[in-house]
């Protein structure tokens, strides 16, 4: 049992707002998984710059051996780089050879993606949640039934750039799927099937899908059940398997569109009492995308 939230906002004068209101929505979810928790926020980017957020100890020696390449955010165990596109690989090879032990937890233009063990109020307030400025962002909460309580297992799971995932419920097939995704040139950092499902998304995507297709594909190839969010660069989706026996809920104004496994994660957001409501239907993608 997890819980798991997502927020788009409509209105851009909400955008101040977006790390308030996902963190609160987030700490409601607490009672459905108080292990650990994650969130991916799509703030502003540079043209030009790209952002990988990477988790790690010792991290003022990333600083100063990247100095002069890239620019660093530290927020506690994590780390944003902000550096030119055309010098990803320099950076992406200091990390590899100086510093194998780091993960990078999230890369692309706008994502960035933070996740560690613990309540879901403390995760959000060690990394600054409340004070953040986006668009829009998903965020989850762990309730580890069948395996440890490990950062590494903790949601969100990035595997392109600026697309993340957060998963409740379960893949019988993701053991199968992985090793075909892994023939396809994906390589993942853990045994999740929340992650074997975010890079068939990334696959699916990287081989012309559209954000709807490649939901709808996964209706064909993955097996078990599942809730999904997924953000990307420009928006985010919702989508259920045809059984949908894992608890979901929508709300759509003028200003945004919201999710939550609960209602009540979404009982405090703006104008909520004239939104429409809903529960997402079986099978069906949901994506809202700004142009």
């Amino acid at each position: 049992m997890c819980g798991i939230v997502g927020l788009f906002l409509k209105d851009p004068e909400l955008e101040p707002q977006l790390g308030s209101m996902l963190a609160d929505m987030l700490v409601v979810m607490t009672g459905r998984g108080p292990d650990s928790a994650g969130f991916a926020v799509y703030g502003a980017g540079d043209a030009g710059h790209l952002k990988l957020t990477v988790r790690g100890g010792d991290l003022d020696s990333v600083v100063s051996g990247l100095a002069g390449l890239a620019v660093a955010t530290r927020r506690d165990t994590h780390l944003v780089l902000s550096f030119p596109v055309s010098s990803e690989e320099l950076v992406r090879g200091w990390l590899a050879l100086n510093r194998p032990d780091l993960v990078v937890t999230g890369s692309g233009s706008r994502i960035e993606l933070y996740k560690e063990v613990g309540l879901p109020l403390d995760v959000a307030n060690r990394f600054g949640l409340p004070a953040m400025i986006g668009t829009h962002g998903i965020g989850h909460t762990r309730m580890a039934t069948e395996s440890a309580v490990t950062t590494d297992g903790a949601h969100p799971f990035s595997t392109g750039r600026d697309q993340c995932l957060v998963h409740n419920g379960s893949l019988s097939n993701h053991r199968s799927l992985r090793r075909r995704l892994e023939h396809e040139g994906l390589s993942f950092v853990t045994d999740n099937d929340s992650e074997v499902a975010a890079g068939f998304i990334s696959w699916r995507l990287r081989e012309g899908d559209s954000l709807t297709e490649a939901l709808e594909a996964g209706l064909e190839d993955l097996d078990g059940f599942y809730t999904f969010v997924i953000g990307t660069e420009n928006g985010f989706a919702v989508m259920r398997d045809p059984i949908s026996c894992k608890p979901a809920v929508m709300a759509e104004t003028d200003q945004y569109v919201a999710f939550g496994s609960e209602y009540r994660a979404l009982v405090n957001l703006p104008g909520i009492e004239k939104a429409r409501v809903f529960e997402p239907e079986p099978a069906r993608a949901y994506v809202w995308e700004r142009n």
